[in-house]
C-alpha cells in the first residue's frame, strides 16, 4: 500500500488531471462573469465588501506568515509528519491530513504548507459569500457572514498550525456549499468525495455524511411534493443521494481495508473506544455502574468533580487505562475500555447527557477560560518567544522527520515587530462563544416566528445550521471540548443565519445554477 502511495505521488497524472478540472470549472465561471460585467474592476466594484474583508484577510495571513516562521507546532503535528513520511495508518489519526502533507512535501517548506493553509482559509470565507448569493442573498450580509472566518485572529492562528482542523473545515463546508446547490451526478459525487476526504480528515466527518444525506432526501420529498401539487414530475432524488453515499464510503472502505491489513481490525482509528472511556469518567461511578472484575481495574475512586479533564485519561500516566501493560491502544485495551465506556453509559444515562450539555456549554462563554490545560491553551495563542522543542519520544522522532521534509531546522522564528502586531491583534478581534450561540439561535427562532404567522419558512438554513451543530455537539459527546473543535463550526452557523435575511420561502427549491453565483 505505501509502495502504490508513493507511485502516485510520482506519476501524478490522474491526481493532476483531476485537480485541474476542479480549477477550470469554477474559473470558467468567473471568467465569463468577468467578461459579461465590465472584467476585474466591474465585478470588484459589484462585490467591494467581500474584496475589503478578503483584502484585509489576505494581510492578517501575509502579516502571521512573516511573523512566525515557517510555522507553529501543535502535539498532533509530529504525529501527522511521521505518518506523511512512513505510509502508515496511524491508531489514533486518519491519515488524510497526513496525505495533505504528503502532496505538498515536494516543496520541502512547512511554510508554503502554511501558505495553503491560509488560502484555504480565504476560500471558505468566498464559499460563504457565494452560498449566500447562489441563493439570492443580499452581497452586504454575504460580506458580513464571510467575516468571521476571514478575520477572526483564532482562525488565521489555527491556519497557521499543523493541525489538521483548517483543511477539515474548508472540506465540509465545500460539500455543504455544493449540497445546497442543485443535485446533478456530477455534483451528487463531487459531495461525496469532500465528504468521505473530510471524514479521512478527521473521524468526525463520517456522521456529517448522514446529515447530508438525510437533508438532500427531505428537500427532495419537499420539491416532489411541491411538483405535485403543480401537476409535473421530480424524479431522481433518491438514486443521486444513494450516488452520493457511495462515493463517499467507497474511499471510506478502502482506508479501513488498509487499516485492517496493517492492524488486523477493521476501522479508521483504533482508539474510539479509549476516547469514549476518557469521555465518561468525568461522570462513570463504579459505585452505580457495578462493573465486573475484568472492567474494575479501570475504576477511579477519585470523585467526579475533582477529576481532571477527559483527555487525562488517555496520556497520563496515572490513567487506569494507561497503567494497563502494553500501549494504550491495542486491540485488547481499546476493547475494554469501550466496554467500560457503553456500561457508563447504560448505566448513568443522565449524568452522560448533563456531562455532555456542561461540555458543550464551553463553546458558548463569552471569555476564554484556560481548558482543558495550559499548555494546550497556549498552543492557541500567538506566542512572544519560540517556543522550546518537543521534549516526550513520539514527538522527538516526529522532529526527526519533520527535519527531513523541510530540509532544514523546524523550529518557529519570531520576528517582531509582526508578531507583536499579531499578538495585539489577537487580544481584540475574535468571535465570542456568546455571539456563536446568538448565530445557531437565529435561525430556528426566525423560522418559527415566520411559522406562527402563517407563512413558509427557508429550507435553505436547515443544512448548514444542522452541520454546525453537529460538529459541536459530536466532539463533546465523544471526546471532549476543545477551542479548535469550535471554529470550523463558525462559518457554517454564520452561512445559516445569513440565509434567514432572504425572505424567500422557496431558495433552497430554486437556486441559482451551479455556474452563476450572482457575481454581477
Amino acid at each position: 500500500m505505501a509502495a502504490g502511495w508513493d507511485r502516485v505521488l510520482r506519476t501524478g497524472g490522474g491526481l493532476r488531471e483531476a485537480v485541474g478540472r476542479l480549477l477550470i470549472a469554477p474559473s470558467r465561471g468567473f471568467l465569463t462573469a468577468l467578461s459579461a460585467h465590465g472584467g476585474a474592476r466591474g465585478v470588484a466594484g459589484r462585490h467591494r465588501w467581500l474584496v475589503v474583508v478578503v483584502a484585509a484577510g489576505a494581510v492578517l495571513r501575509v502579516v502571521a506568515m512573516v511573523g512566525y516562521r515557517p510555522a507553529l507546532w501543535f502535539p498532533d503535528s509530529y504525529t501527522y509528519v511521521v505518518t506523511a513520511m512512513r505510509p502508515r495508518p496511524d491508531l489514533v489519526r486518519p491519515a488524510g491530513y497526513s496525505m495533505f502533507l504528503r502532496l505538498l512535501e515536494p516543496f520541502h517548506s512547512f511554510g508554503f504548507v502554511v501558505l495553503v493553509q491560509h488560502l484555504l482559509g480565504l476560500a471558505t470565507g468566498v464559499l460563504v459569500y457565494a452560498a449566500v448569493l447562489r441563493l439570492r442573498g443580499r452581497r452586504g450580509v454575504a460580506a458580513l457572514a464571510a467575516a468571521p472566518v476571514l478575520l477572526d485572529a483564532y482562525q488565521v492562528e489555527l491556519e497557521h498550525l499543523l493541525v489538521s482542523d483548517t483543511l477539515f473545515m474548508f472540506l465540509v463546508v465545500a460539500a455543504v456549499f455544493v449540497a445546497m446547490g442543485p443535485l446533478t451526478w456530477r455534483t451528487a459525487c463531487a459531495a461525496g468525495l469532500l465528504l468521505a476526504t473530510a471524514t479521512l480528515t478527521r473521524t468526525v466527518g463520517l456522521p456529517l455524511i448522514a446529515v447530508v444525506a438525510a437533508w438532500l432526501l427531505v428537500r427532495h420529498a419537499s420539491r416532489r411534493l411541491a411538483a405535485r401539487r403543480s401537476g409535473t414530475a421530480l424524479t431522481g432524488g433518491p438514486r443521486l443521494v444513494g450516488v452520493l453515499a457511495v462515493v463517499a464510503l467507497l474511499p471510506i472502505a478502502g482506508y479501513a481495508a488498509w487499516f485492517s491489513s496493517t492492524y488486523h481490525r477493521f476501522g479508521i482509528v483504533g482508539s474510539n473506544g479509549v476516547f469514549l472511556y476518557a469521555r465518561t469518567m468525568s461522570f462513570a461511578d463504579c459505585g452505580v455502574m457495578r462493573p465486573p472484575a475484568d472492567l474494575a481495574v479501570l475504576c477511579d475512586a477519585t470523585p467526579p468533580s475533582r477529576r481532571p479533564p477527559s483527555q487525562e485519561y488517555v496520556w497520563d500516566a496515572g490513567s487506569p487505562l494507561v497503567a494497563l501493560p502494553g500501549i494504550t491502544f491495542t486491540a485488547e485495551t481499546d476493547r475494554l475500555a469501550g466496554r467500560f465506556a457503553f456500561l457508563a453509559l447504560r448505566s448513568q444515562p443522565v449524568d452522560y447527557a448533563a456531562s455532555v450539555l456542561s461540555e458543550l456549554a464551553r463553546s458558548f462563554t463569552w471569555g476564554r477560560p484556560v481548558y482543558p490545560d495550559q499548555q494546550i491553551y497556549d498552543h492557541y495563542e500567538f506566542p512572544a518567544a519560540t517556543p522550546p522543542p518537543p521534549d516526550r519520544d513520539p514527538a522527538t522522532a516526529g522532529a526527526r522527520f519533520a527535519v527531513r521534509y523541510e530540509r532544514g531546522p523546524i523550529g518557529t522564528r519570531v520576528a517582531e515587530p509582526f508578531a507583536g502586531w499579531m499578538r495585539a491583534y489577537q487580544d481584540v478581534v475574535r468571535v465570542p462563544g456568546t455571539v456563536l450561540l446568538a448565530l445557531l439561535l437565529v435561525p430556528p427562532m426566525v423560522a418559527a416566528v415566520r411559522r406562527r404567522r402563517g407563512g413558509r419558512t427557508e429550507a435553505s438554513w436547515a443544512l448548514p445550521w444542522v452541520t454546525s451543530v453537529s460538529l459541536l455537539v459530536i466532539p463533546a459527546a465523544t471526546a471532549e471540548f476543545d477551542y479548535r473543535y469550535v471554529l470550523p463550526a463558525v462559518p457554517l452557523a454564520c452561512l445559516a443565519a445569513a440565509l434567514m435575511t432572504t425572505g424567500r420561502a422557496d431558495q433552497s427549491e430554486k437556486p441559482l445554477p451551479a455556474n452563476s453565483v450572482n457575481f454581477k
